[in-house]
């Protein structure tokens, strides 16, 4: 174990949770950098670390035990997501499936609907992808133009999407479109489980540069047609804040899967940095040019043990966030979250960039595995959400400055 390693401590983790990371930093380890290069270099999934990481239970860590789920939440699906990521093997759809899908049905789906998705989303079996971003609208709810329309008992869906992760592996897409109040004719956000080979649901791959098991794809839904049930919550809103559904409770549930997704996303970038920092230290402590190995000179030393120090203080801000979510604190966490994704994007991206300058050209062979780094670290800073729209958040909310738009 390096220096740049995990050293959370009781204080802030449980000895369950402690033990958590443990096991899936030895499950990480099992796979690896190797593991992951050569699934993308095969253009394949990485179904194997998927299939073993959801028999140990790792992928419904946070779902509700009646549904086959582990039972805990973010603060424990995040320390899964990170200790893959450090050990080089990170799994992008548990951001997206378990944290942001499984949350989202567990908290506001009908009994049908958890039934349906939550013991499949918890054992692996199932996936789910997620749809917000729009050409035009990017992630702006209000600007949303996919629209639902009922046709007798039924709803006709409409609208674009684009990059949406892993849509060819998902069996069913969560979209968010937009429902007409009968009472004031304005739209509102509503959640609709859309299952893959629906007709008039067509995908089309995005060509990126950025190379990954999960690819990115442009969706286009062409008046599909799904069942009333398929309206994440049924009907309209009928009982409590926290579990009503329906066209009455769409912004609550959106809201409610941005902050998992968030807290993952801080978790994903954490893990990334870990490893590239990792990989850096090693490096610095045997690389030899003169009398010391490199790592003895301050110019080499001081910017790793900086972006050491950026990294734990981006995990303690997502554990915070996690934990406030976790508890129902549904604005605090709002805050935090945010502000997790912000810190670790940036750290993330800093502790690569330095892994990379460390190693000098050899940062840039195959053989160490950090070029490809480069552009992956940046998704921690762009999505979901740029870093200019959280500092747009944060002073808007926390400070209560004015908005400019």
């Amino acid at each position: 174990m390096t220096a740049a390693s995990s050293t959370s401590s009781t204080v802030l983790e449980t000895e369950e949770q402690q033990a958590l990371r443990a096991a899936v930093a030895a499950l990480g380890k099992r796979y690896g950098r190797d593991y992951m290069t050569s699934v993308v270099r095969d253009g394949a999934h990485p179904r194997e670390l998927w299939a073993d990481a959801a028999k140990l239970g790792y992928l419904g860590v946070n779902l509700p035990e009646e549904y086959g789920g582990g039972g805990g939440g973010m603060a424990e699906l995040s320390i899964v997501l990170e200790e893959l990521g450090a050990a080089g093997s990170p799994l992008l759809m548990m951001v997206v499936s378990p944290a942001i899908c499984g949350t989202v049905i567990a908290r506001f789906g009908t009994e049908d609907q958890k039934r349906a998705w939550l013991p499949g989303l918890a054992d692996g079996s199932l996936t789910m992808a997620f749809g917000i971003t729009e050409p035009d609208a990017g992630s702006n709810s209000h600007r949303i133009t996919t629209t639902a329309r009922r046709d007798g008992d039924d709803w006709l869906l409409t609208g674009r999407k684009v990059f949406v992760s892993g849509v060819d592996i998902a069996d069913a897409t969560l979209i968010v479109g937009r429902t007409e109040d009968a009472r004031t004719g304005r739209l509102k956000p509503c959640l609709f489980i859309v299952p893959r080979e629906a007709p008039g649901f067509g995908r089309t791959p995005i060509d990126m540069e950025l190379q990954a098991p999960e690819k990115q794809f442009e969706l286009v839904l062409d008046d599909v047609r799904l069942p009333a049930d398929a309206l994440v919550g049924g009907g309209t809103s009928r009982s409590s804040e926290f579990e009503s559904g329906g066209e009455d409770a769409g912004l609550l549930q959106l809201f409610s899967g941005l902050n998992p997704e968030r807290i993952m996303t801080a978790a994903f970038g954490i893990g990334m940095g870990r490893y590239a920092l990792d990989r850096a230290v090693d490096y610095a402590r045997t690389r030899q040019v003169w009398k010391e190995p490199i790592g003895a000179h301050q110019a080499i030393a001081h910017p790793l043990a900086q972006a050491h120090i950026e990294l734990e203080l981006a995990r303690l801000m997502m554990q915070k966030a996690a934990r406030l979510y976790d508890d129902g604190d549904d604005i605090g966490a709002g805050e935090a979250a945010n502000m997790a994704k912000y810190a670790a994007g940036e750290a993330c991206v800093k502790a690569v960039d330095q892994a990379v300058h460390t190693l000098g050209g050899n940062g840039l062979t195959r053989e160490y595995g950090l070029a490809s780094l480069i552009t992956a670290a940046r998704v921690a800073r762009i999505a979901p959400v740029s870093r200019e729209m959280i500092l747009n958040y944060v002073s808007h909310q926390s400070l209560g400055l004015p908005k400019s738009y």
